[in-house]
């Protein structure tokens, strides 16, 4: 029995582990209602995941968001982030609701936007000290 449980512990930490790089944004600040919307995009680093992007809507507002992942986290690099809307993707690019921070943290959110007539995606990026930017944007919702 002692030997079942200690397997089943450490098939419980792997898989932990493979899951580690998943965002779990639960609300925005100031607004405990987001849901998201569109799909998740995914930024990469050495050739490998290493943040996710995406856009919610709720409070009657539109909000970027950016994650960490734990396996990029751990490499002990320093980083900062940059989130936004991003308003009628294509040309001429704007951005709205841009909230950076330098601190090498794990999550960040954009300010809300009043935007949700408009066209718009999730913008994220991160910004990895010695090396360079890297960034993404969710699928264009309308």
């Amino acid at each position: 029995m002692k030997i079942l449980l200690a397997a089943a512990a450490s098939l419980a930490l792997v898989a932990g582990g493979f899951g580690a790089g998943v965002a779990q944004a639960e609300a925005a600040p100031g607004c405990s209602s987001t849901v998201q919307i569109g799909s998740t995009a995914y930024i990469k680093f050495q050739g490998q995941d290493i943040a996710s992007v995406k856009q919610f809507k709720g409070c009657d507002k539109n909000w970027g968001y950016i994650y960490v992942w734990e396996s990029f986290r751990q490499r002990g690099l320093h980083w900062y982030l940059l989130a936004a809307v991003n308003v009628n993707p294509g040309v001429h690019n704007v951005y709205q609701g841009d909230t950076t921070n330098l601190d090498s943290v794990k999550e960040l959110w954009s300010t809300g936007t009043d935007t949700l007539s408009e066209c718009t995606a999730g913008y994220g990026l991160i910004s990895i000290v010695g090396y360079d930017h890297y960034s993404a944007f969710t699928d264009t919702r309308c």
